[in-house]
């Protein structure tokens, strides 16, 4: 399968319900969640894509982090 629309619908339906519920806790109001629409391929993509360089700009390079206190030994 090269994109979400080949998936079986029932694959699709588990996977909506994991996205909107998997942050419930036990005993806690639930979370205000919603799937406005699904992404397809090349969105989801892009999305992945602009996440990465937003936390880049805000993190930094980690492997980068990571690595230095191994060359400063």
């Amino acid at each position: 399968m090269r994109d979400i629309y080949q998936c079986p619908h029932p694959l699709v339906q588990r996977l909506q319900h994991y996205f909107l519920t998997y942050k419930e806790a036990p005993d806690a109001p639930k979370p205000t969640t919603e799937i406005t629409h699904i992404y397809d391929r090349g969105e989801a993509y892009d999305v992945i894509r602009r996440s990465q360089e937003d936390y880049h700009k805000h993190f930094g390079d980690l492997k980068q982090s990571l690595l230095a206190p191994l060359r400063d030994s």
